[in-house]
């Protein structure tokens, strides 16, 4: 049910779980990832509220769009009309905000922020635990601003916990709060293990013959699209599946040959259907500003879906994953094809029984247990609200 007016409390009636409150970039009903991944575990423990970036429409009188999800989250998304000023962008979100939860805290209440770009309308407003989940570099994405990193400034001044979504990004941020803990990428095995005994193809996969390679996740400046044409070309025998929507590049700047396939965007149930099906992972992520830092979600996920991956070096791929044997590593279209030649001349069983023991140490449960009980510890609640099993905290990447 949506509702198109602020609710004066979007705490549920009768809760006594605190209010966790989420300022995201990124939509919930997107991709699958990180933020999904914990704060549907989140509640559990909190009333979660996710307040998203806002949506404009001609005419539109200002108001929070308010919806459930089946994971038990709740979307706020403030409408606003089109036109506005970045000032007035900012005072509307504020008022809004301020409608819908208070400007002071009724009862205990968290805020998570995904993006420091909400510190400019949420500073002034209270909470008793701040936590900045830094999942990438923002600030090298690109189009990013100077703005956005003094508001990161801002909010490292805040908040009382950081948890950064990769090792090489904890590195870069460790020296900047007291509190920093790198938290990468887990895994949600169950799911993608579903992967190894699916033997029917979904229909536009079909009719691609082998050998297969496949991406899925955002395509955007994260993708060294370059280097897909040339292995495509080296090899045209062998076939690309490429899944995910298209987002800040120019769709009519991808490759087209008639063995790579550009699937658009899928979701999350339906991805094991795909890597069921295909012969090789290809992780061809540019190495650039944007890539710098990032810890993929997606390295574990191939692995649990038992799919042997070739990646280019991204540091958080190199090490452990790489390392350990567990992805090859390429760096240019050549390195890519023999890498490629490895995997498919190799037996799979004594890789996969390597992948099994490394991931057997991570999961997304395990990984929100951690970071659950050092939001306990912050607030002093450390005795209260803490899970049966005493889990491991995870500082370093939790398969290890």
């Amino acid at each position: 049910m949506t509702h198109s007016y602020a609710l004066r409390s979007p705490v549920k009636a009768g809760s006594e779980k605190p209010l966790l409150v989420c300022f995201s970039h990124l939509r919930w009903d997107f991709v699958w990832q990180r933020p999904q991944h914990l704060l549907s575990r989140a509640v559990k423990h909190y009333d979660v509220l996710i307040i998203e970036e806002p949506v404009f429409k001609a005419g539109a009188k200002p108001h929070m769009d308010v919806s459930d999800r089946p994971q038990g989250v709740t979307i706020a998304v403030p409408v606003l009309p089109e036109g506005l000023s970045h000032e007035d962008i900012l005072a509307e979100q504020h008022d809004l905000i301020e409608e819908l939860i208070g400007r002071e805290a009724t009862g205990p209440r968290v805020f998570w922020y995904y993006t420091p770009m909400a510190m400019a309308f949420t500073s002034d407003l209270e909470c008793d635990l701040c936590v900045y989940d830094n999942m990438d570099e923002l600030s090298l994405f690109r189009g990013a601003s100077q703005e956005l990193l003094d508001l990161e400034s801002a909010l490292f001044a805040r908040c009382d916990l950081v948890f950064t979504g990769g090792m090489s990004l904890y590195e870069a941020k460790r020296h900047r709060h007291r509190s920093v803990h790198g938290f990468p990428s887990s895994i949600d095995f169950n799911h993608f293990s579903q992967a190894r005994s699916i033997d029917t193809d979904p229909d536009d996969q079909a009719q691609i013959p082998h050998v297969r390679l496949g991406f899925f996740g955002v395509v955007d400046e994260r993708m060294d699209i370059d280097l897909l044409a040339e292995v495509a070309e080296l090899r045209p025998d062998w076939q690309f599946v490429m899944i995910g929507p298209v987002v800040k590049i120019d769709p009519s700047t991808l490759p087209q040959r008639p063995n790579i396939h550009w699937l658009g965007g899928k979701s999350y149930n339906e991805l094991p259907n795909y890597l069921s099906g295909w012969d090789v992972g290809f992780m061809n992520f540019a190495l650039n500003e944007a890539t710098k830092f990032i810890s993929p979600t997606k390295t574990p996920e191939f692995l649990a879906a038992g799919v042997p991956v070739v990646s280019t070096p991204i540091t958080d791929v190199v090490r452990p994953y790489g390392e350990k044997g567990l992805v090859e590593i390429a760096k240019d279209a050549k390195e890519v094809v023999a890498k490629v030649e490895t995997i498919l001349a190799r037996p799979k069983d004594a890789w996969l029984a390597k992948v099994d023991r490394h991931l057997a140490a991570g999961s997304w449960d395990k990984t929100w247990s951690s970071m659950h009980k050092l939001m306990l510890d912050a607030t002093g609640d450390a005795a209260i609200d803490r899970p049966a099993s005493s889990l491991p905290i995870y500082a370093t990447t939790p398969a290890e």
